[in-house]
């Protein structure tokens, strides 16, 4: 961990303590310091979201992981964190303390064969420590269907463990434009039920004005609804809704279309979430 560049929440670079699935960040949603997991230094993602910061993204899945090597990492890391000077030298004021440790990187981590094996390493190491802050996985749900998948979600509701699920639209046609993919509302409520009657979870929006056009009323009013269907499944654990919008530039083609959408507007879509029954932690 020779690199001393300070952390900040717009750079999430995953090279920042040059290690291959461990990184740290100034997480502006988790309010901290956050251990990031990067299980696809691969760059390959199943999903292709129009604002998606991560460079050379290429359709696939996450790489065989060495996990000896991910605890190695993992430990190192955190013996800096919580017993070195990483914090003093590396994280602004304010922002040292550690947070989470969050299963993210650069693709679909789900996608990894060995997903319920990660999960032992990082809840074995969280006991070395004697760590209770939670556990994040941020998904689009894609492979939460699959049984070693689903048996990492049984672990982590175990050891702290919270999904953040990614809903950034339901009309299938607006799911193709800023996700990449064909995906209709009800099989996308159907993924976000699977995982969250396993392990809480979160509804993870990102949101922003295309060709300088914010989301359409009608797009608002399928997505409210979305989350009232939700809500009114009792066997699934949604906490709420995480609303945020641009904070650091896509790497993707479709970069020229996107645009932030102005604060007063992100307010009023979270007061209608609220609106609606469910709890919202808005990210500006």
């Amino acid at each position: 961990m020779n690199n001393t560049q300070q952390l900040h929440t717009a750079n999430h670079d995953r090279d920042a303590v040059d290690m291959t699935y461990v990184y740290p960040v100034v997480s502006r949603r988790a309010g901290g310091v956050s251990v990031g997991i990067n299980l696809n230094p691969n760059n390959a993602c199943n999903w292709h979201c129009a604002y998606c910061q991560v460079p050379n993204l290429t359709r696939g899945v996450a790489p065989a992981i060495n996990l000896q090597q991910l605890r190695s990492e993992l430990t190192r890391l955190l013996e800096g964190i919580l017993h070195g000077d990483f914090m003093a030298q590396r994280v602004p004021e304010g922002s040292r303390q550690l947070c989470d440790i969050a299963i993210s990187g650069n693709g679909e981590p789900t996608s990894c064969t060995a997903f319920d094996e990660v999960i032992r390493v990082i809840v074995a190491v969280k006991a070395q420590f004697e760590l209770t802050i939670p556990l994040r996985l941020i998904s689009n749900g894609s492979y939460l269907h699959k049984p070693h998948v689903q048996r990492g979600l049984q672990l982590m509701a175990a050891s702290e463990g919270e999904v953040w699920i990614k809903v950034d639209a339901v009309l299938e046609e607006s799911i193709q434009r800023i996700n990449g993919v064909k995906l209709d509302a009800l099989r996308l409520r159907q993924q976000v039920q699977a995982v969250a009657a396993i392990c809480p979870s979160w509804i993870q929006t990102c949101l922003m004005a295309w060709d300088g056009q914010p989301p359409s009323e009608h797009e608002i009013d399928a997505y409210i609804d979305f989350l009232v269907k939700l809500k009114a499944d009792d066997s699934a654990a949604i906490e709420g809704v995480l609303l945020y919008g641009l904070a650091r530039p896509s790497m993707q083609d479709e970069a020229k279309h996107l645009q932030p959408l102005d604060a007063g507007w992100m307010n009023m879509l979270a007061a209608r979430i609220r609106a609606s029954g469910l709890p919202v932690k808005l990210s500006l």
